[in-house]
């Protein structure tokens, strides 16, 4: 993956800028337009709590569309690259039928209970520990799943930027 330098976001024109980080928030480049306007960064830090403050700044709907747009956990149907290698850092790329099944139980029964997908960040973990944070999390309040979930994004979208940017 090509690396860029705070120095190089602080000088690219909007379309640069979204055409780097447009996808740090999965197939939601407004994220990255919104957060253009407020160069310059000081940090890879700065850039992800700006970005992170565009997110908390939006309205309701933009946050649950932002949630809708993630990919099911486990699931083999088409996602972007940076999901598919997320899920596959956890393994979740090798699961036996079994396992499959259960995941694809679980997102539905999520799904079915909050209207959005189970989001987490994966990377590194087991299949093992996913599924017991998806079975804990099926007992959250809306509210309270509404908030982990866009905390979870979050931490996504700092693994992603901590990958593209150079310090």
């Amino acid at each position: 993956m090509k690396e860029f330098t705070v120095e190089r976001l602080n000088q690219a024109d909007k379309g640069t800028f979204v055409e780097i980080l447009g996808g740090v928030y999965e197939l939601s480049p407004w994220v990255a337009e919104r957060t253009w306007s407020q160069q310059p960064f000081t940090s890879i830090d700065d850039v992800q709590e700006t970005m992170e403050s565009t997110v908390r700044n939006a309205s309701r709907e933009e946050k649950l569309a932002l949630l809708r747009a993630h990919p099911d956990l486990g699931e083999r149907a088409d996602m972007t690259e940076a999901s598919q290698r997320e899920q596959a850092s956890a393994g979740l790329d090798q699961l036996t039928q079994d396992q499959y099944e259960a995941f694809q139980r679980l997102n539905e029964a999520y799904q079915d209970k909050f209207e959005f997908p189970f989001i987490m960040a994966v990377k590194d973990e087991s299949p093992g520990a996913i599924r017991e944070a998806m079975e804990d999390r099926l007992d959250h309040s809306n509210s309270e799943e509404f908030q982990t979930a866009l905390d979870e994004v979050n931490k996504i979208a700092q693994l992603r930027i901590e990958k593209l940017i150079t310090p």
